[in-house]
């Protein structure tokens, strides 16, 4: 479920780094790297379109009205190129990808039929067949005689070979060419690839203006029915990502029990619960209730848990569970420092690994095994 309400699509905490685009001087790869939720896409999305619009001045790009504008709007411009995972497809504009019907050709067809497995593989990666026919497809002139862009998001999600496909083009791009990359974690991006773009990073909101973008976007829902409060606890819960509070809320308005985010809370919102029971979790039912939601979920939400305990430990305030205060500074009171430390490495350890085909729930367990042990002499 992926929201699609706002009427500026760069948001407000963007619109200082849109401002510096100079789009007479535009390098040939950018690599935009942020913290997932913040808003990155959507800003892509709009820079590919105002790169290929062909009606406006820098000031008012896009301009909406020119040919290359419509084509974009529709899904169906010839010099737009979008790697994504099957799962993101949903987030171009406006898509023949927002149909459920799976797809009609080729290697993403078959892995459909081949089952569960199958499917989850697809949903992780860009497709080493899908960037070859990309770049391939850059020997060909562009259509309209102008730029020619390929948005790659995520860009950590490339598998190697892909990864090394995408290099040659990036130490050889060819004319009128432009890659904007993007990346949840730029220190999982290969550093040869790093080193050929841009870096420019996108800033998470400070609480106040991410909370009343939030406000503005959901009261332009009909019927949406959500406390201050709730949103507010889902705020602090999603690290401060307001596009990943606005899409969790919908889906949960629609009573979408299927979608991912909201099975992602649900599991996280026990799991903290768990957590909260300090040397007295029971890890093995944490871990057989939560496993199923996806592990970088889980993972994001223990690392919150344990920042703040160190931040209440050393004296600080919880940044990402402040109604959670007084459960901390008790927790605080029996955690050992050291042992404390040894499981935020850990943590860090999981992390980067996080996307490995390995069995989250036997992972969930050691981790959780190893929290309960913070808390024991």
């Amino acid at each position: 479920m992926i929201a699609n309400v706002q009427q500026n699509p760069i948001a407000p905490w963007l619109q200082p780094l849109w401002d510096s685009m100079d789009f007479n001087q535009f390098p040939n790869a950018i690599l935009l790297h942020g913290q997932s939720g913040i808003g990155k896409f959507e800003f892509a999305v709009t820079l590919a379109k105002s790169l290929l619009c062909e009606g406006a001045q820098d000031t008012s790009r896009p301009c909406n009205q020119c040919v290359a504008c419509h084509w974009f709007n529709a899904g169906n411009h010839p010099d737009f190129i979008a790697l994504v995972p099957e799962t993101h497809r949903k987030l171009l504009p406006r898509a023949d990808y927002e149909t459920d019907e799976a797809p009609r050709k080729g290697k993403a067809a078959r892995d459909d039929a081949d089952g569960e497995a199958s499917e989850k593989k697809e949903k992780k990666n860009i497709s080493i067949e899908e960037t070859r026919s990309a770049i391939e497809s850059l020997s060909i002139g562009s259509h309209r005689g102008g730029n020619r862009i390929i948005l790659i998001y995520p860009l950590e999600m490339l598998r190697s070979d892909a990864a090394n496909t995408l290099l040659k083009s990036l130490e050889e791009p060819p004319a009128n060419t432009i890659f904007i990359l993007l990346a949840d974690r730029v220190d999982r991006v290969l550093p040869t690839i790093r080193s050929r773009c841009r870096l420019l990073t996108a800033p998470r909101p400070d609480r106040m203006l991410g909370l009343s973008w939030l406000h503005n976007q959901l009261s332009q829902i009909p019927g949406l029915k959500v406390s201050d409060a709730d949103i507010s606890s889902i705020y602090d819960e999603q690290g401060g990502a307001p596009y990943s509070v606005l899409n969790s809320v919908i889906a949960r308005n629609n009573k979408d029990e299927k979608d991912e985010l909201t099975i992602a809370i649900q599991a996280s919102r026990y799991l903290l619960q768990s957590m909260s029971q300090g040397g007295r979790i029971n890890w093995l039912d944490a871990a057989e209730k939560t496993h199923k939601a996806q592990y970088s979920f889980l993972l994001a939400a223990m690392q919150r848990w344990t920042s703040d305990l160190q931040a209440v430990l050393q004296g600080g305030n919880p940044r990402y569970y402040p109604k959670h205060l007084t459960t901390l500074m008790g927790l605080a009171q029996s955690a050992r420092t050291p042992k404390l430390h040894h499981f935020w490495k850990s943590l860090v350890q999981a992390r980067r690994h996080e996307n490995h085909p390995l069995a989250s729930r036997i992972q969930l367990e050691a981790l959780l095994s190893q929290y309960q042990q913070v808390f024991e002499g």
